[in-house]
């Protein structure tokens, strides 16, 4: 399943997208306001990712593509059937050009949409203001702090967590 916007097209993951995704994501930069990514980050290593994600490991995840260059990734994972948590990043050359809040917009709703959730979370280390700026652009409300690896960092971190409720968010979805 492909998802277009007016800029961007996501699509699922390709074995070709290692080097990309190595190079992005590898950044200290980027990979230090992920959870998950380590730096560095091999070509070998996202390839294995990749190979995680065509075998249904990795929840559902879309590789972001502008002008049929990737430039980031997003996804969620489902907890349970009534929800799922968001994730994101964007390569460092594509930042403040309103990338991430366009990838996430078309997320939210193809997550609401193919999976029915009641609800979804997401959250962010409390050193990233840009994330804290595209969350707050789709009304989910703040739920909490907690403490959470970070595999760059090698290290925990502060993550604030927020929460969008699907009822609200189709009707302020549908209204923009």
């Amino acid at each position: 399943m492909d998802i277009s916007t007016p800029r961007l097209l996501l699509r699922a993951p390709e074995h070709a997208d290692a080097a990309r995704i190595s190079l992005l994501a590898g950044d200290y930069d980027v990979a230090i306001m992920t959870g998950t990514i380590p730096h560095p980050y091999s070509e070998r290593q996202a390839a294995e990712w990749i190979e995680s994600v065509l075998s249904g490991e990795e929840g559902v995840v879309f590789s972001i593509l502008r002008s049929g260059m990737l430039i980031g990734c997003t996804g969620y994972r489902a907890f349970g059937d009534d929800h799922a948590e968001l994730g994101y990043w964007i390569g460092k050359p594509y930042w403040g050009m309103g990338y991430a809040t366009e990838a996430v917009r078309a997320l939210i709703l193809y997550a609401f949409e193919a999976d029915s959730f009641d609800y979804l979370t997401v959250g962010h280390f409390a050193d990233n203001p840009a994330s804290a700026r595209v969350i707050a652009k789709f009304g989910f409300t703040p739920r909490g702090k907690e403490v959470r690896d970070c595999a760059a960092r090698g290290a925990r971190a502060h993550c604030l967590t927020y929460r969008l409720d699907r009822a609200q968010a189709l009707a302020d979805f549908r209204t923009a």
